[in-house]
């Protein structure tokens, strides 16, 4: 049933269900581990609550951001190959993967990131289509 959305439901529309869904999981991942950080790091009251609310905010922002770059870059990339396989999950993978490890400003770090989540990705659009 998959396969039949991406020809009919424009990316952007992907791009935002994406968005929302994972950024909900990473808010969600947020919500779990920013009381475990703010006890790491020994604060309470106030400031463990402003601490795990802005962890709420940068897990979900993050998750969703990336998963936005995702979509959107397997969906242009299906539409413009007009075939529906594992290398669009491959391209759009390394894409993602290169937008994870932006901030580290690192090229191997990149390079790596980038080939993990497009062996992930690819192997996951293989699996689903056979």
């Amino acid at each position: 049933m998959e396969d039949d959305i991406y020809g009919v439901v424009p990316c952007s529309s992907l791009a935002v269900e994406s968005i929302l869904r994972v950024g909900t999981a990473g808010a969600i991942w947020g919500m779990c581990i920013g009381p475990y950080d703010a006890n790491q790091q020994s604060l309470s009251g106030i400031n463990k609550a402003s601490y795990v609310i802005k962890s709420v905010g940068k897990y979900g922002f993050r998750c969703g951001v990336i998963a936005g770059v995702f979509s959107i870059t397997r969906c242009g990339v299906q539409r413009y190959r007009k075939k529906n396989d594992w290398v669009n999950g491959l391209i759009a993978g390394a894409v993602a993967g290169a937008a994870v490890s932006v901030g580290t400003r690192s090229y191997t770090q990149a390079i790596g990131m980038a080939s993990l989540v497009s062996a992930i990705c690819a192997a996951a659009d293989h699996a689903r289509s056979s």
